[in-house]
């Protein structure tokens, strides 16, 4: 998605097209532009669980939130616990509250975090629908 704010160097318009994706899976962002008035650029690049807050609010507010909640019959708490935990490095409280989340409102956040999501746990064989959390 494309977001202009002001460029720290001349005070023009900054051009920055900025998103999230999933890369051998990880969760990686970008975000990359350029100013309209001076020859700043930049481009940023990185992964981890750590998306910059300004990308984090950008995404949802753009396209609208997006809930995972699991699906099927419940699945034990184990796959649940280590799926979370292997995804998203959490420690097991952090887990347990993160997967208490998912059996009741659903988690929320950026489609592609929840996409990332909904495949760990797959991986541990444990079903999720991915969708908006506006439904």
């Amino acid at each position: 998605m494309t977001v202009t704010t002001r460029c720290d160097s001349c005070g023009g318009v900054l051009v920055r097209d900025i998103g999230q994706f999933i890369d051998g899976g990880q969760l990686w962002w970008g975000t990359e532009g350029n100013c309209r008035t001076c020859p700043t650029a930049r481009c940023e690049q990185d992964t981890g669980a750590a998306t910059p807050e300004a990308i984090r609010q950008a995404l949802p507010a753009e396209h609208g939130p997006a809930r995972l909640r699991l699906a099927g019959p419940e699945p034990s708490s184990v796959p649940v616990l280590r799926a979370l935990r292997e995804t998203y490095g959490l420690s097991l409280a952090q887990a347990r509250a993160t997967a208490d989340e998912s059996r009741t409102t659903g988690l929320t956040g950026t489609l592609v975090e929840m996409e990332l999501t909904a495949a760990g746990l797959g991986r541990r064989s444990v079903a999720a629908t991915v969708e908006s959390a506006a439904d």
